[in-house]
């Protein structure tokens, strides 16, 4: 068994390499240049050496289409694995879920000819699985996919089980620029962030804490200044650690330089949790396609838990 993932579904890299995940691409347009995010560090660099800043606001945006998600599978794999598990940020604010599951069909139509022209036996299943957040908020369902593949638990339970990972996923995101957050909006038609609320939030240094869960996106809190806004996602972060989690990972991401991370107030916290508790922190550089949308210097932090009130 294995599992695809889209690009915008931040992981550690070398994770992704360590369980052999494959990664649907998505195509960025910024001005009259083109970037592949596909997770590759090369590409990820070339983004941030070119500082783009405010013109990736205005960037396009193309998820892997249904033909390139059929090229994949039809052309490797189908005949590197008997079932794969598609996991994709939430449909609600991406097409790639809609790609994967329309291009699933002729996969499955067409899967027994490759297979059979290359020696390989036996019946291919495919599995899509909407982790129903954002970023590192679509990790957990990642990392559990990989526990549940490694324990040898059959297809069915497996997607039960993702399936209600997903539904007790919750991601955050504090953005460094409402200004950005607010032009990209506007791009994509999404009014969300007001004009208003992004001059009063910048001129006083006011920060929405974001959640996205069940596919909803939306403030679920206000900070004062970026740093003491990650202390508090962090220290939040850290209790809910304490409590309990359903997949024992926290997975992190940064809109630029990992080192950063680090240094932000509350992230040490956060960790000696992690630590004390058996949880794997696990730190990602955001994808290209999430500074994009949110904008450099951007953090995003993702758990799965029981149902709870957030309290910011």
């Amino acid at each position: 068994m294995g599992l695809a993932i889209d690009a915008s579904c931040d992981l550690p890299q070398a994770f992704l390499q360590k369980h052999n995940i494959a990664v649907m691409p998505i195509t960025i347009r910024v001005d009259d240049e083109i970037f592949l995010d596909n997770r590759s560090q090369v590409e990820l660099h070339r983004f941030l050496d070119r500082n783009l800043g405010s013109r990736s606001h205005s960037a396009e945006t193309e998820p892997c289409s249904i033909e390139e998600v059929q090229k994949l599978f039809l052309d490797k794999l189908v005949l590197e694995q008997d079932c794969v598990f598609c996991l994709t940020i939430t449909a609600t604010r991406s097409a790639i879920n809609d790609h994967v599951i329309k291009a699933s069909f002729a996969v499955l139509k067409n899967y027994r000819d490759v297979r059979e022209r290359n020696n390989v036996t036996g019946p291919f299943l495919m599995r899509v699985i909407d982790t129903r957040s954002l970023f590192a908020g679509s990790g957990p369902a990642i990392v559990e996919a990989t526990r549940l593949i490694d324990a040898g638990e059959a297809p069915a339970a497996i997607r039960e089980r993702l399936t209600y990972i997903a539904n007790n996923s919750y991601g955050y995101m504090l953005p460094r620029d409402l200004y950005y957050l607010r032009a990209r909006a506007k791009k994509k038609g999404d009014r969300s962030v007001g004009l208003m609320s992004a001059v009063l939030g910048s001129a006083l240094d006011i920060k929405p804490l974001l959640r996205g869960y069940r596919g909803e996106t939306g403030p679920v809190g206000k900070v004062r200044g970026f740093e003491h806004g990650a202390e508090t996602l962090f220290d939040y972060a850290a209790k809910r650690v304490h409590a309990g989690l359903l997949v024992p990972a926290v997975c992190v991401s940064y809109g630029g330089d990992l080192a950063e991370l680090a240094k932000l107030p509350g992230y040490d916290g956060l960790r000696a949790a992690c630590e004390e508790c058996g949880v794997e922190l696990m730190e990602a550089p955001m994808s290209i396609t999430g500074m994009v949308n949110v904008g450099e210097g951007a953090v995003t932090l993702g758990f799965a838990a029981e149902e709870h009130v957030a309290e910011f």
